[in-house]
């Protein structure tokens, strides 16, 4: 048996987050991934990007320390590999270059940027379809702050995938046109028509949150009425009230509503009636993605 740890840095919009887990190969070549640390800071770089066009100089200085931590963790837990990837927040930020070439000068980190596409195409490679019957059809939809992936799974296959501008962040700061949900109407309508049955997996941290509040058990979905039903709920509460009353971090109770009312939008336009929450993100694709790179250089 074979351990190596890798690392993954999820710079997103509405947090920046690092996952380290085990890469597991045993002898007969099996490769199984353990999640070993995971480590959130609530830096919300979309406030910044989407609002004024570039990263403050003060959310400039969290990211480095945030990054110089980040690194410290690395060579504690002695991760071999890492990636660190900029999303929708960096790559519209008219500063997102100087950014990361400060983060690598400051923290030693290096950190690329990527489209929608290929942050799509790497959510939708981290096995999603292990969760489930991989028969089935499977719509992915990842809400972060600044986009949402959908991607289409058939048979365990990923058939296609599509990023938006179209986020949480963006959401509360009513940066989202009507123009942007027809479009998202339109293509979920169009590419799910052809299968008679939908099952959807929701990807992100608000998701995890939204199931836990309906008090789902674990390996269960979420029904469509069932998180309407939260939906509602949290709607009728102010923001302080959202936070005491379900315990919500400052920078949950806020995002929570938007990623609910995503969610619901993409059940009802794709005609699924469930949702899977099977925990897995960016990040996770990030350790497999890193994973294929490093097995094909050796």
């Amino acid at each position: 048996m074979k351990i190596v740890k890798f690392a993954a840095i999820d710079i997103g919009s509405n947090a920046i987050r690092i996952l380290i887990s085990n890469v597991i190969q045993t002898e007969d070549e099996s490769v199984y991934f353990q999640k070993n640390a995971l480590v959130r800071v609530p830096i919300r770089l979309g406030e910044d990007s989407f609002t004024m066009g570039e990263i403050s100089k003060r959310n400039i200085k969290r990211m480095v320390k945030a990054m110089k931590a980040f690194k410290l963790l690395m060579n504690v837990h002695g991760v071999s590999e890492y990636l660190a990837f900029g999303t929708s927040a960096l790559r519209e930020a008219n500063n997102g270059s100087y950014v990361i070439d400060r983060i690598k000068k400051k923290a030693g980190v290096k950190v690329e940027i990527i489209d929608g596409t290929k942050e799509a195409e790497i959510i939708s490679n981290s096995k999603i379809s292990d969760f489930l019957n991989t028969r089935k059809t499977l719509l992915l939809v990842d809400v972060g702050g600044g986009s949402t992936e959908f991607s289409i799974l058939n048979e365990g296959k990923n058939i296609t995938s599509k990023s938006f501008k179209i986020g949480t962040v963006r959401l509360i700061n009513n940066m989202v046109d009507e123009r942007v949900w027809e479009q998202i109407k339109i293509w979920l309508q169009k590419h799910t028509k052809e299968f008679d049955k939908i099952t959807l997996l929701g990807s992100g941290g608000n998701i995890n949150k939204l199931i836990k509040l309906t008090k789902v058990k674990e390996g269960k979905p979420m029904s469509l009425i069932s998180l309407n039903v939260i939906y509602k709920e949290l709607e009728s509460l102010s923001y302080e009230e959202r936070m005491i009353n379900f315990e919500l971090n400052p920078d949950r109770a806020d995002v929570i509503l938007p990623a609910a009312r995503i969610y619901l939008k993409a059940l009802e336009w794709s005609g699924g009636q469930n949702i899977y929450v099977p925990k897995v993100g960016l990040s996770d694709g990030m350790i497999k993605y890193l994973y294929k790179k490093s097995k094909k250089k050796a």
